[in-house]
């Protein structure tokens, strides 16, 4: 009798995904939006810059992980959302880099490091937010029963694009130009964010928040209304000086009078998303990266009371800012330490079940 040789069992293959990326932008969020508090508090700024340094460290190690192990990773309908993530990241890191790391490298090179990561972050990020719903709607075809918070993902880039790029606006030899081009990506992000909103809404009204490591993603409803509170703030601010009049003056108001009822309506989503939240968890909330919902589109919020709360001066608003960002602090806190153990388990890096 022979006995034929056992096959080897092959390892579970590494799954670097583009959601990985999501790390990034709510590490690099929070390094933000401590940088954009009208506060004074000792040892803040140091803080953020150190966490600025871990995103950009983060963001490193991703991309090289994610070239390494792209052979691992497969796309599905739910996965091609997050492609929204990597230019996101690069922006953020970006923008941390000139709002926080110059206090390291100096401002000249802190310019030169954002102005390619924000135009590498937004190059890619128009390409998904045109080819990922196109493929959503061409290809894929889910149903109603299927639309999630993550769809906003792709769309929402542009405007992130918009409020960073803004900071660059001094910086160029073409400033009207890019202040205008961050308009219209501002403006064409928010259009077709309000177009997703609605099938994420009917979603949600006739079938519910659907499987339990699904429900963080209601959150990234935040991220489009916050970032574009904060890029009418920031373009405004950025339109002082190099748009003639009325253009400039009609910046200025844009951003008070859009700004303050966006806000309100993020404060209202944001009560939705914990009941929801919190509802879920009473029955179990598996831990996966979805949590990272919790993180980045609370950082716009953030950023974007704490933009209102500079240009108008009004307390409650700075009040509001602080207050979101230490529970964005505190929530960082408890999903990074949670990656790190699923990581190094090797939960993380393996295909999640489908949702």
């Amino acid at each position: 009798m022979t006995v034929l040789p056992a096959h080897p069992v092959r390892p579970a293959p590494i799954l670097i995904g583009p959601n990985w990326f999501a790390t990034v932008m709510g590490t690099g969020i929070v390094a933000t939006a401590a940088a954009s508090l009208p506060l004074a508090v000792p040892g803040l700024r140091t803080l953020a810059t150190a966490v600025w340094a871990l995103a950009g460290v983060l963001l490193t190690v991703l991309v090289v992980a994610a070239v390494r192990h792209r052979a691992a990773y497969t796309g599905d309908v739910v996965s091609e959302q997050f492609w929204g993530a990597p230019p996101m990241a690069a922006l953020t890191v970006g923008a941390g880099t000139l709002l926080l790391g110059r206090d390291w490298i100096g401002e000249p090179a802190a310019v030169a490091v954002d102005a390619v990561l924000w135009t590498a972050g937004t190059l890619l990020g128009v390409v998904v937010a045109v080819v990922i719903p196109y493929r959503l709607r061409t290809r894929h075809r889910p149903g109603p029963d299927t639309a999630f918070g993550g769809r906003l993902m792709p769309v929402v880039s542009p405007m992130v694009s918009a409020s960073t790029g803004a900071l660059l606006v001094p910086y160029v030899s073409a400033p009207t130009v890019l202040l205008v081009a961050c308009y219209a990506m501002a403006g064409g992000s928010l259009v077709a964010a309000v177009l997703v909103f609605r099938g994420i809404w009917r979603r949600l009204v006739r079938y519910g928040p659907g499987a339990p490591r699904m429900v963080p993603a209601w959150w990234i409803v935040l991220g489009p209304v916050g970032q574009s509170v904060t890029a009418a703030h920031l373009l405004g601010r950025a339109a002082d000086g190099v748009l003639g009049e009325p253009y400039a003056s009609g910046a200025q108001l844009l951003a008070v009078l859009y700004g303050v009822p966006a806000l309100g309506l993020a404060l209202g989503w944001a009560a939705l998303a914990a009941a929801i939240t919190v509802r879920t968890a009473r029955a179990g909330l598996p831990f996966s990266l979805t949590w990272w919902s919790f993180t980045f589109p609370v950082g716009t919020v953030v950023t974007g009371a704490a933009g209102l709360a500079t240009r108008t001066g009004w307390a409650p608003l700075g009040a509001l800012a602080a207050t979101l960002c230490a529970m964005l602090l505190a929530t960082w806190s408890v999903v990074a330490v949670r990656t790190v153990r699923g990581a190094r388990r090797g939960d993380l890096l393996r295909p999640a079940p489908p949702a």
